[in-house]
C-alpha cells in the first residue's frame, strides 16, 4: 500500500526522533498488518494433522521454540538487520534488488537502455574496490546470456509468488478471524455460516478498493496497534495464569526433542510453523514509504515482543489443557468475558492485513508492467495528493473471484496454510538469492560473505520450503500452478517485446530518407504537431515510413517520442526529458526521450502534451543560444561529428527548474561520446552525445535572457520563428501516431516459439489494454499504423 512518494524526495538529513517515531507508528497499519495476525492460525495449522498435542507438552513447547527462533532469525536478523539495507534509493522489494543488480552489472534484458541513464542522480554507483573475486563473479554473470535469462525468471518467479500471496492472504486471514464464531455457535450452524460470512467480508473488501486507501488509511495504524496490545495482554495473562515457566521452551533444545519425538510428522508440521513469518517480506517491499529506522524500531520494540508474548501465552494455556473440547486455535486461549471484543478486533486487523497485501499486489503488477514484463492493464491513481496509491480494476476483480473460490474450495485453514506457506517461502528464497548477488556486486563484499549469507538463511528457508512442498496435494499445488501460469505469461510478453524492439532496430530508416521527403516527392507538411511513438532512441522507426508511404503527408512539427523505463525507482522531473534535433533546424523535427522509473506515476495526456511542448521550447532556446556562441560550447566541432555521423544530433537534458521564468539547462564541463546500449547486443547501433553531468562533476546552471532593448540579430529572428512555428502547430492540434502491431514467428522457428508468439502473445495483445488506452490518447487525435513483425 503506497502512502507516500517514497524516500526518493526525502530530505537527506537524518529525520528527527519525533518524525521517526511517527513513521514507526504509521508503519504498523501498512507493513505489519499481515505479520501481526499470524497468531490466529499458526498453532491451528501446525496441529491440524501431522502432530498431536500430548500431556508431555513436548510438541507444544517444541513448536513454540521453532516459532521463537524462526521469528528471530528471519524477520529480525535477516530482514531488519541485513536485507533492509539493500535498498534502491530508499525503495525495497524484488524489483529494487533486480534494478540494483542491473545497474552494477550488465545483466538487464530490457531494451533501449542508454549510457545517458547512468548519469541520473538516482542511478548512483560507487566505485568498486579492486577485488578479484568480486570482479570474477561479475564477469561470469555478464558474459553468459543464459544467466541473464535465469536471473529474470527468478525475479518473475518471486513476483508471481507475491501475487499468489495477494490471493491467499485475504482468504486465510479473514477465514481465521471469523473462525472464532465456532466457540459461540453450534457445530452445524458454524459449518454453514463461516464460509458465507468470510465471502461477504471479502466481497466488501474488494468492492471498496476503487475508493483508495487514503480515505480510511488513518484507521489502519490504530487498529493494528490495538490488536498488538490485545494479543500482548492476552499472552501475559495466559503466561502468569497458566504456566509461568513457559519461557524455558525458548531453548533450542526443545526443537531437538520435538524432532526426535515426532520425526516425519514434526518435519511436515513445519509447513504450519512457517506461517508465523507471513508478511515479513512487507517490511522490505514497503521500505520506500517509511524509513529504515522507523521499520526497525516498530518491529524490534513493538511487533516482535508482541508476537512472542502471543505465542508464549497460547503455549502456556495449551500446556495445561490437553483435552480441549474444541480444536487447537487462537480463540480457545481467550477468556470468555473478552472473546467478542477480541473477535471484532481480529476481524478488523485481518481486513487491514489483507488490504496491505492487495495494495502491494497492485503495486508490483504496475512495476512489472513498467518494465515490460506484464501485459498492459488499466492503472487508476486513487489519490491526487498521495503518490503511488493505485487501483487496477482487472486485477482487483480477478483476485476477488479467486479469493472466494479458494475460500469455498478449501474451507479449512490447513489447506489455505499449506498454499500460503509455500508462496511465502518461495518469495523469501528469491530475496535471499538476490541479496547474495547484491552483497557481491553492490556492496563489494567478498563472495565468501555472500555465500555464508546464502547458506545460512537459504538452508533455513529450504527446510521450511521442503515441508510445504511435500504437501503438494493438500493445497500447495495452488501457488505452484498460479506461479507457472503467471511466469509463462510474463516471460512470453517480455520475450516478444524484446524481439519487437530488435525488429524495429534492424528495420529503422535513415535520416537521409526523412530529409529527402518533400514536395518534389509529393509529400506535404500539414499544420499541427505529430507525436510518433516508438521504442527506438535513435533513427526513424519503420512504422513512420509505412505511415508516409500510405498517407503522403506528415505534420509541420514532428516529434519522435520514446517513453522508456529505466532501472531506478524514480526519475527526478528535472532529469526526465532528453531532447534533441532530428536533422537541421529548418526541418522542425525533434526527438524526445521521456524516462520513468519503475515506481513513477506516468502523466496524463493533457499534462504530457503541455509539458512536452514546454520542454521543446526550452530546448530550442538552448540550442540556438549555444549554436551562436551565447553559451560557450562545451565541445569542439570534432566531438559533434561523432554524433552527426549517425544522423543524430546530441540530446540535452531539459530540466523543469527555472528562475524568473527563464529556462534552466544542465550542461557539463567535459563530455565524451558514449554508446547508448546497456546489456543489449546492439551496442554500436546508436551514438548519442548527452549533455548531462557525470557523477562527481559539479553542475552549473546558466540563465539565458534576451534583452528586449537590443537590436534583434538574425539568430534571434530565427529563434522566434521556430518558437512561433511550434506554438502555431500546437494550436492547430496534436496527433498521436502509434503502431498497431501483429507479431508472427518467422519460418523455421521452433514449435515452442510459434506457440509463444503466434498464440500466446497475440492472444494477450488482443485481450489487454492497447497502447492508446495506456497513454490515454483521445480517439479523435489517434492515428494507428498497422505493422506486421516477423521475429
Amino acid at each position: 500500500m503506497d502512502l507516500s512518494c517514497g524516500n526518493c524526495w526525502r530530505n537527506p538529513k537524518k529525520d528527527s526522533w519525533k518524525a521517526t517515531l511517527l513513521l514507526a507508528y504509521q508503519s504498523l497499519g501498512v507493513v505489519y498488518g499481515d505479520l501481526s495476525i499470524s497468531p490466529l492460525y499458526v498453532y491451528k495449522s501446525t496441529f491440524a494433522e501431522d502432530i498431536h498435542h500430548s500431556e508431555t507438552n513436548e510438541e507444544i513447547f517444541g513448536v513454540l521454540s521453532f516459532v521463537f527462533w524462526t521469528l528471530t532469525l528471519v524477520p529480525l536478523f535477516k530482514y531488519v538487520f541485513i536485507v533492509l539495507r539493500a535498498d534502491d534509493n530508499g525503495e525495497g522489494g524484488t524489483f529494487a534488488l533486480y534494478s540494483l543488480i542491473c545497474r552494477h552489472a550488465k545483466v538487464s534484458l530490457l531494451p533501449n537502455q542508454q549510457v545517458a541513464d547512468e548519469a541520473l542522480s538516482t542511478y548512483k554507483l560507487e566505485p568498486p574496490p579492486t577485488t578479484k573475486n568480486s570482479s570474477r563473479v561479475k564477469t561470469v554473470l555478464e558474459n553468459h546470456k543464459s544467466l541473464h535469462v535465469a536471473l529474470l525468471i527468478l525475479v518473475l518467479l518471486g513476483t508471481c509468488m507475491v501475487i499468489g500471496d495477494g490471493l491467499l492472504t485475504p482468504a486465510i486471514s479473514v477465514f481465521s478471524a471469523v473462525s472464532g464464531l465456532e466457540l459461540s455457535m453450534s457445530k452445524d450452524h458454524h459449518q454453514y455460516a463461516m464460509v458465507p460470512i468470510t465471502c461477504f467480508i471479502l466481497v466488501c473488501l474488494f468492492a471498496l478498493q476503487h475508493y483508495g486507501t487514503h480515505r480510511i488509511g488513518f484507521f489502519f495504524a490504530p487498529i493494528v496497534l490495538t490488536w498488538l496490545l490485545c494479543i500482548s495482554a492476552l499472552g501475559l495473562y495466559n503466561i502468569f495464569h497458566w504456566n509461568r515457566h513457559v519461557y524455558q521452551a525458548l531453548s533450542p533444545s526443545y526443537m531437538i526433542k520435538f524432532l526426535k519425538k515426532t520425526r516425519k510428522g514434526g518435519w511436515m508440521s513445519l509447513g504450519g510453523i512457517l506461517l508465523c513469518i507471513t508478511g515479513s517480506e512487507a517490511m522490505f517491499a514497503d521500505l520506500g514509504h517509511f524509513s529504515y529506522a522507523a521499520i526497525q524500531i516498530a518491529f524490534t520494540f513493538l511487533v516482535y515482543p508482541a508476537l512472542i508474548l502471543a505465542y508464549m501465552g497460547q503455549a502456556a494455556y495449551l500446556s495445561k489443557h490437553h483435552h480441549t473440547i474444541h480444536k487447537i486455535g487462537f480463540y480457545v486461549s481467550v477468556p470468555e468475558s473478552v472473546r467478542w471484543p477480541v473477535l471484532i478486533v481480529a476481524i478488523l486487523a485481518s481486513v487491514v492485513g489483507s488490504q496491505a497485501i492487495i495494495s502491494g499486489t497492485f503495486s508490483i503488477i504496475n512495476q512489472s508492467q513498467s518494465l515490460g514484463c506484464f501485459p498492459r492493464v488499466k492503472v487508476v491513481h486513487t489519490s491526487e495528493k498521495i503518490h503511488g496509491q493505485i487501483y487496477i480494476p482487472e486485477i482487483n476483480w480477478l483476485l476477488m473471484i479467486l479469493c472466494i473460490a479458494v475460500t469455498i474450495g478449501f474451507r479449512d485453514i490447513k489447506h489455505m496454510g499449506n498454499a500460503s506457506g509455500l508462496a511465502v517461502m518461495a518469495v523469501m528464497l528469491v530475496t535471499t538469492c538476490l541479496t547474495s548477488l547484491v552483497i557481491i556486486l553492490c556492496w563489494h563484499k567478498p563472495p565468501l560473505v555472500a555465500l555464508c549469507f546464502l547458506l545460512f538463511f537459504g538452508s533455513v528457508e529450504l527446510l521450511y520450503f521442503s515441508a510445504s512442498l511435500i504437501k503438494f496435494l493438500e493445497g500447495a499445488w495452488l501457488p505452484i500452478l498460479l506461479a507457472l501460469f503467471l511466469v509463462t505469461v510474463m516471460f512470453v510478453w517480455h520475450y516478444t517485446t524484446v524481439k519487437k524492439y530488435e525488429y524495429d532496430l534492424h528495420n529503422k530508416v535513415s535520416l537521409e530518407w526523412l530529409l529527402a521527403l518533400g514536395p518534389s516527392l509529393g509529400i506535404a507538411r500539414v499544420p499541427g504537431v505529430g507525436l510518433v511513438f516508438t521504442d527506438l532512441t535513435s533513427g526513424i522507426p519503420a512504422n513512420f515510413s509505412r505511415f508516409v508511404t500510405n498517407l503522403p503527408a506528415f505534420h509541420r512539427v514532428l516529434v519522435f517520442v520514446c517513453i522508456k523505463s529505466v532501472p531506478v525507482p524514480f526519475v527526478p522531473p528535472a532529469e526526465r526529458y532528453l531532447v534533441g534535433r532530428v536533422g537541421p533546424a529548418a526541418h522542425r523535427s525533434y526527438r524526445c526521450i521521456v524516462r520513468y522509473g519503475y515506481r513513477d506515476v506516468h502523466q496524463d495526456v493533457d499534462s504530457f502534451e503541455s509539458e512536452l511542448v514546454s520542454r521543446l521550447s526550452d530546448f530550442i532556446r538552448y540550442d540556438w543560444y549555444k549554436a551562436h556562441g551565447v553559451i560557450a560550447d562545451v565541445r569542439s566541432d570534432e566531438g559533434d561529428s561523432s554524433g552527426a555521423s549517425t544522423g543524430e544530433c546530441r540530446l540535452a537534458v531539459i530540466g523543469t527548474v527555472s528562475l524568473s521564468g527563464v529556462p534552466a539547462f544542465e550542461i557539463e564541463d567535459s563530455m565524451e561520446p558514449a554508446s547508448v546500449s546497456v546489456g543489449f547486443r546492439t551496442v554500436d547501433s546508436v551514438s548519442d552525445i548527452v549533455e548531462m553531468e557525470a557523477m562527481g562533476v559539479s553542475r552549473r546552471r546558466v540563465g539565458l535572457a534576451v534583452d528586449e532593448e537590443e537590436t534583434r540579430s538574425e539568430m534571434e529572428v530565427q529563434l522566434q520563428e521556430e518558437l512561433r512555428d511550434l506554438y502555431e502547430a500546437q494550436q492547430a492540434g496534436i496527433a498521436f501516431i502509434l503502431g498497431h502491431s501483429h507479431v508472427r514467428a518467422k519460418q523455421g522457428s521452433s514449435v515452442w516459439k510459434r506457440l509463444a508468439i503466434n498464440l500466446g502473445y497475440n492472444f494477450l495483445r488482443r485481450n489487454c489494454r492497447g497502447a492508446d488506452v495506456s497513454l490515454k490518447v483521445p480517439p479523435a487525435s489517434l492515428l494507428e499504423v498497422g505493422m506486421v513483425y516477423i521475429v
